[in-house]
C-alpha cells in the first residue's frame, strides 16, 4: 500500500487498458513530459484484439497508427507497415502494439485488472479539496492480490469488449439466454469460423444475430465455409425491416475493401446462401442436446427458429461499475459523456460523422478523469480508432496545461459513398440534438475536415478497430 498523500505532484497518470487508444494515450503523455502508467487486465497488451486477431480490417494502416506512437516507435528504428495495406487484428498487435509496449516497458503492467477508481480518503459524497486529492486506483492481480495505486489523473481506455449486449428485447437478456451460453449454443462474438473454430461450424446450421460489420464479417466467413462444407446452413436475423444498409456504399466507398465486403454480402443473400429473417425480435431460448430453439416476435406473429449455434453480433456496452465512486456526468441514453452523447445517439444522430472532439467534451465533474476510446461512446456504435487517438492527444495537452492545443481538435476521415443511420434512415432525418436536447439548424453534411465543436456530417457505416473489435462506425461522405 503506497503512503497516502494529498499532493499529486510526481504521481503518474494512470491509463486503464493497453489497447491502441490506451497505448496512444501513454505516448502522448510522454511527449508532454508526463508520466503514464498503463494497467492492462489481460496477460498481454492488446488482449481483446487477440480474441479477433483472425479478422482483417478494411481500414488500411494509415488510419490505425497514432502519430505520437509512431514518433516514439521511430526513435527505436521501427519501420511503419505499408500505409495502404489492410492488417488483421493479429498483425495490428504484432507490428504495432507489441513494439510500442516494448518501448514503454516498465510503464505498462499486464495482469492488473482495475476494479475501482476513487479519491484517496474520500468517497463521491466528499467535496472539500477533492480536485487536489490524488486518485486511488484499486487493481487486482492474477493471483488475487489487491493493490492500490495513486494517480494525478486517470484515463479509462478499457473498452467494451468484455460486455456484449444481450440478445433479448428491451436491452435485457432473453429468458434462457444465459443457459444457452452455458450450454455452448451461443458463441463469443467474431469467432474464427474458417480457422481454429472451423470444426465447430462445419456442417452446422448457424444463426447470426445483428446488423453491423461484425455480423457481416462472420456471415462472409460462414459463406466461405459453406462452399467447402455443403451441409453448412446460414441464417441471419435482424430487428430492422431490412438489411440493405449493411451493404454500405459498395463501389462508391473510398475504402475498397469495405465496399467489397458489402457487395459480397449482398450476393450471398441474393443467391440464397444466407437466409434472412427481418423484424425478428428475440423473446426466448431453449437449449438442449439437439440444438437451440430461438423464439421471436415478428410482424407475422410469434416464430421459432432452430439452429445448432448462434453467433451474437449485437454490439457492446460499457462496464461502469468500477467508476461508482467518481462523479460522472453521463448522457442518460447512451452512457457517454453528457456533452458527447447527443452527437452519437443513434436515435438522433443524423447519419453523420461525429465531430472530432477532445478534452472539453469528454470532461466530467471529476476533474482529471476521462473515459476515452470505445468506452467513451457508451452504447453508441459509431466509434473510430482514429477518433480515439485525437481524444487522447487533446487530453494529454490539457493535462500538460496547453489549452490551445487541447482545443484544436481535427480529424479527416474517408468517404463511405452512402448516407445511413443505425436505424436505416437517411440524411432526411432531423439534425442532431444539442446538449440541451434542442435540434441544430445545421444540415446533415459538413466538411470532411471537421473541427470541434462542429456537429455531425453525412456518412455511412464502416468498420475499424475500436480497441476491442472491428465494428460498424461512421465517417464523412460529404
Amino acid at each position: 500500500m503506497p503512503e497516502t498523500t494529498t499532493d499529486t505532484a510526481g504521481l503518474p497518470v494512470v491509463v486503464i487498458g493497453a489497447g491502441p487508444v490506451g497505448l496512444a494515450a501513454a505516448a502522448h503523455l510522454l511527449e508532454r513530459g508526463l508520466t503514464p502508467l498503463v494497467l492492462e487486465a489481460g496477460p498481454r497488451v492488446g488482449a481483446a484484439i487477440r480474441d479477433w486477431g483472425h479478422t482483417r480490417l478494411f481500414s488500411p494502416w494509415r488510419y490505425n497508427i497514432d502519430d505520437a506512437a509512431a514518433r516514439l516507435l521511430e526513435t527505436e528504428g521501427w519501420t511503419a507497415p505499408d500505409p495502404e495495406a489492410l492488417p488483421t487484428g493479429a498483425e495490428l498487435v504484432e507490428h504495432y502494439l507489441q513494439p510500442l509496449a516494448a518501448i514503454l516497458a516498465g510503464r505498462v503492467r499486464t495482469g492488473a485488472r482495475v476494479v475501482a477508481v476513487s479519491r484517496v480518503g474520500m468517497d463521491k459524497t466528499r467535496t472539500g479539496n477533492r480536485e487536489s486529492t490524488p486518485f486511488l486506483v484499486r487493481l487486482q492481480h492474477t493471483d488475487g492480490a489487491v493493490e492500490d495505486v495513486q494517480a494525478s489523473a486517470v484515463i479509462d481506455a478499457s473498452g467494451t469488449w468484455s460486455r456484449p449486449n444481450p440478445l433479448g428485447m428491451a436491452g435485457l437478456p432473453a429468458p434462457g439466454e444465459a443457459e444457452a451460453v452455458t450450454a455452448g449454443r451461443v458463441t463469443a462474438p467474431l469467432p474464427d469460423v474458417t480457422g481454429r473454430d472451423r470444426d465447430r461450424f462445419a456442417g452446422r446450421h448457424v444463426l447470426v444475430v445483428g446488423a453491423g460489420h461484425s455480423a457481416a464479417n462472420t456471415l462472409l466467413e460462414l459463406g466461405a465455409l459453406a462452399e467447402q462444407e455443403p451441409g453448412t446452413r446460414i441464417s441471419w436475423a435482424v430487428r430492422s425491416a431490412g438489411v440493405t444498409r449493411v451493404y454500405g456504399g459498395e463501389d462508391r466507398d473510398e475504402l475498397a475493401a469495405r465496399g467489397a465486403l458489402g457487395t459480397r454480402l449482398r450476393h450471398l443473400v441474393e443467391s440464397g446462401v444466407i437466409q434472412v429473417h427481418t423484424s425478428f425480435t428475440i423473446t426466448g431460448f431453449t437449449a438442449n442436446d439437439d440444438g437451440l430453439t430461438v423464439r421471436a416476435t415478428t410482424p407475422a406473429g410469434e416464430q421459432q427458429l432452430t439452429a445448432d449455434l448462434l453467433v451474437p453480433a449485437t454490439g457492446f456496452r460499457p462496464d461502469l461499475g468500477m467508476l461508482a465512486e467518481l462523479r460522472l456526468d453521463l448522457d442518460p441514453a447512451v452512457d457517454a459523456p453528457k456533452r458527447l452523447g447527443p452527437l452519437i445517439d443513434p436515435e438522433f444522430h443524423s447519419c453523420g460523422s461525429v465531430a472530432p472532439h477532445g478534452e472539453k467534451l469528454l470532461a466530467h465533474p471529476e476533474a482529471g478523469f476521462y473515459i476515452v476510446g470505445m468506452k467513451s461512446y457508451g452504447r453508441a456504435p459509431t466509434f473510430l480508432m482514429a477518433t480515439g487517438y485525437e481524444q487522447v492527444r487533446s487530453i494529454a495537452a490539457a493535462l500538460a496545461g496547453d489549452r490551445a492545443a487541447a482545443d484544436d481538435v481535427r480529424l479527416v476521415l474517408p468517404e463511405t459513398g452512402v448516407c445511413s443511420t443505425d436505424l436505416g434512415g437517411s440524411c432526411d432525418l432531423p439534425a442532431p440534438r444539442s446538449a440541451d436536447n434542442s435540434t441544430e439548424e445545421q444540415g446533415c453534411c459538413a466538411p470532411a475536415v471537421a473541427q470541434e465543436p462542429a456537429d455531425a456530417c453525412c456518412s455511412g457505416p464502416q468498420m475499424v478497430t475500436i480497441g476491442a473489435a472491428p465494428v460498424s462506425v461512421r465517417s464523412s461522405c460529404c
